[in-house]
């Protein structure tokens, strides 16, 4: 082989690596050129996917793209939370998580088919719903928390309350308060939000802790009474209740929570590219209206704040769930 063929050839494989790369980068550039896909790890109709599409339709408008809404349920949340621990990080397969499998769930489950701090790449948090003390008014006479308290206090094991499952939020605010307050309620699990229906027949279960979206109805419908909310502020959604924090107990946080995350990998500026949007959606007057009154309060703080939001929740389940014992395996 002559020299100058030699160097023909070298020139050649050069070109070829410089149309690869710039093709890649074409290609990163355009993110997106195909349909979004966002798991959400329960079942439709529940506050997860309530969250997920009021954001969705505006996400396509905004990214100019389809945006796919899949339920995945199972073993709360972690289903879906592993279907996107384990996808490409390209931008196309995205989780809306939950307090649970992004926080709950890591010290819950024995065995955890993907680690949340290590194998999720977290993109925004969409919106913080505190839960809510829900009592039945006919079998419960108490009006305040207050008298919810005392109540229970001098009525020792006679008070059961609701929650979706063990280890849940629901379950785990129950917990929380029994520590703080010296209280002995009983908890009483069930499988998701079918819980609501058992407080308000009231013969089983007498309250319940309920996500604001899930109760509000049935609270302003007058077949339950809201006695507290359990977020350290008042929510924009029933701002006439009480915090649990303002109600003798402070610092009182056991909250629901609900984030965008991608894969590990996930190059970071589609990751802010798609927190830029959600920002965008929930600061629409119109919409921040839609979710507060479902009882949630917008977000959508940056990638690098709700990274850390997500490790100091981890940290703060992680003594609740030892102390109440809870274990799903």
């Amino acid at each position: 082989m002559t020299q100058s063929r030699l160097v023909q050839i070298v020139d050649l494989l050069l070109l070829c690596l410089l149309l690869i790369g710039a093709s890649a980068a074409s290609a990163q550039g355009a993110w997106p050129s195909r349909p979004i896909t966002i798991v959400v790890g329960f079942s439709a109709g529940g506050t997860t996917d309530i969250i997920t599409r009021l954001i969705s339709d505006e996400l396509r408008k905004g990214l100019g793209q389809p945006v796919i809404i899949e339920n995945k349920p199972g073993a709360g949340g972690n289903i879906g939370a592993d279907i996107v621990a384990k996808a490409r990080p390209d931008g196309y397969t995205l989780l809306m998580g939950s307090v649970g499998p992004l926080a709950i769930n890591a010290s819950l489950y024995k065995r955890m088919p993907y680690d949340n701090l290590k194998d999720l790449a977290p993109i925004t948090l969409v919106a913080h719903v505190p839960n809510m003390l829900v009592v039945n008014p006919r079998t419960v006479p108490a009006q305040t928390f207050a008298e919810f308290v005392a109540l229970v206090k001098a009525n020792p094991a006679k008070y059961f309350y609701a929650s979706t499952g063990s280890g849940t939020s629901s379950h785990l605010s129950g917990v929380l308060l029994n520590l703080q307050a010296s209280l002995d309620l009983t908890h009483v699990p069930y499988k998701g939000a079918v819980a609501l229906n058992d407080v308000l027949s009231g013969e089983s279960v007498q309250c319940m802790f309920a996500t604001i979206p899930s109760a509000i109805q049935l609270v302003r419908g007058g077949k339950l009474r809201a006695l507290a909310v359990t977020s350290l502020a008042r929510s924009g959604g029933v701002p006439e209740v009480p915090t649990v924090a303002e109600s003798g107990f402070p610092g009182f946080d056991a909250s629901s929570w609900f984030g965008l995350v991608g894969p590990a990998g996930l190059p970071r500026e589609i990751a802010h590219k798609i927190q830029g949007e959600v920002a965008r959606i929930l600061k629409d007057p119109g919409l921040r209206e839609k979710f507060i009154q479902q009882g949630a309060d917008p977000i959508g703080n940056t990638p690098e704040e709700f990274g850390k939001y997500m490790r100091d929740e981890t940290a703060k389940w992680a003594k609740i769930v030892k102390a109440s014992g809870a274990q799903a395996d």
